[in-house]
């Protein structure tokens, strides 16, 4: 199933119209993604570096169960095969525990994995500077780290607004094979 841009633009803003990662404190374009293990269930980690060699989209958001996250993560699951065309692996981290994550994914039928950056709390969600001490939840941010393991895009979105996928999307495809250098 091909989706349009058409298709999920609906929830899109205007990037002159929001604060661009580097402003609210986020690793920039052009920093080494710092590597973590989580856990995707109560028995099984993920490590960053599992997916070296190819692209990957994390994607930090505040709590499962919110209206604003719920539809962001529907909107990545529904685009995912445009993201697997462009050979990207999709993550979702948050605060929550993975007990949290595991209702939350089934309840919305989501085909990727979702980090529990739970303990200690938000460690990852601080070593990409996304981590909100007033809330004790994370920034709405969105990172596509490079084949290499490096953040070639990053972005924070104002908490109450879906960043849909269109800059996801440019990343991608800025990074595809005829676009790499080296």
């Amino acid at each position: 199933m091909e989706v349009e841009l058409s298709d999920i633009g609906s929830s899109l803003i205007p990037m002159s119209e929001t604060k661009d990662a580097k402003s609210k404190g986020a690793l920039a374009p052009g920093t080494p993604a710092p590597d973590f293990s989580l856990h995707s269930t109560p028995d099984q980690t993920v490590s960053l570096s599992d997916f070296r060699g190819a692209p990957v989209i994390l994607a930090f958001y505040p709590a499962d169960w919110s209206p604003v996250c719920g539809d962001q993560m529907a909107l990545y699951n529904q685009i995912l095969p445009e993201f697997r065309r462009l050979k990207a692996q999709m993550i979702g981290l948050s605060v929550d525990g993975v007990w949290c994550h595991t209702a939350f994914a089934k309840d919305r039928n989501l085909h990727f994995p979702l980090l529990a950056d739970f303990e200690p709390k938000a460690a990852v969600a601080r070593r990409y500077g996304v981590y909100r001490e007033q809330d004790g939840t994370s920034e709405r941010a969105l990172f596509v780290i490079d084949s290499k393991g490096v953040i070639a895009w990053s972005y924070v979105s104002p908490l109450g607004v879906n960043p849909g996928a269109e800059g996801i999307l440019a990343a991608l495809e800025d990074l595809s094979p005829s676009q790499e250098r080296k």
